[in-house]
């Protein structure tokens, strides 16, 4: 056991010994009779100086394009579950609210008319409360998102069949 530590150490001390460093501003020595020559940053010419240009780029712009059609999440009958259609959705928000902190979304849950006003606010808050969590978890701050429960009293849609029940169990995100 001493002897393979010994020898551990024998090669980790080689190993080190033979490595070396140059700093950049040192030149290597080379025979005297031979030029040394130095990179030197290249100077912009009147022929490249136009090819380099940088480009800005508004990323809040590019955010707020990416989520100016995607406000709403669906869920199914009687479920506060965000589906994984929706994950990218959520994503791109959390994005947006992660690069401009000042910003602030409201999330308004709703439900279908079927199912009693007390439970239809419950579950209105559970989804909005969901959304809520997917977006804490991407970073977002708490204080950045406000789930609020509209239970079945804004419906979308006022139809009463399962196409106007779908629409109307939502969440909308929406800016404060």
């Amino acid at each position: 056991m001493k002897l393979e530590k010994l020898m551990l150490g024998l090669v980790a001390a080689a190993a080190l010994s033979a490595c070396s460093s140059t700093k950049l501003d040192e030149t290597p020595t080379t025979d005297a009779k031979a030029p040394v020559e130095t990179a030197r940053p290249q100077q912009p010419t009147a022929d490249n100086a136009g090819q380099r240009q940088v480009q800005t780029v508004d990323l809040g712009a590019q955010l707020d394009a990416a989520v100016s059609n995607q406000r709403i999440v669906y869920f199914d009958f009687d479920s506060f579950v965000v589906k994984d259609e929706y994950r990218t959705l959520i994503e791109n928000h959390a994005k947006r609210l992660n690069n401009k902190k000042t910003l602030a979304l409201s999330l308004e849950g709703h439900a279908d008319e079927r199912g009693g006003r007390e439970y239809n606010l419950a579950l209105g808050q559970k989804r909005a409360e969901a959304v809520a969590k997917s977006l804490t978890l991407l970073g977002v701050a708490a204080n950045q998102v406000e789930p609020v429960s509209f239970g079945k009293e804004r419906p979308a849609d006022p139809g009463h069949n399962e196409e106007a029940w779908a629409k109307n169990r939502r969440v909308e995100l929406r800016d404060k």
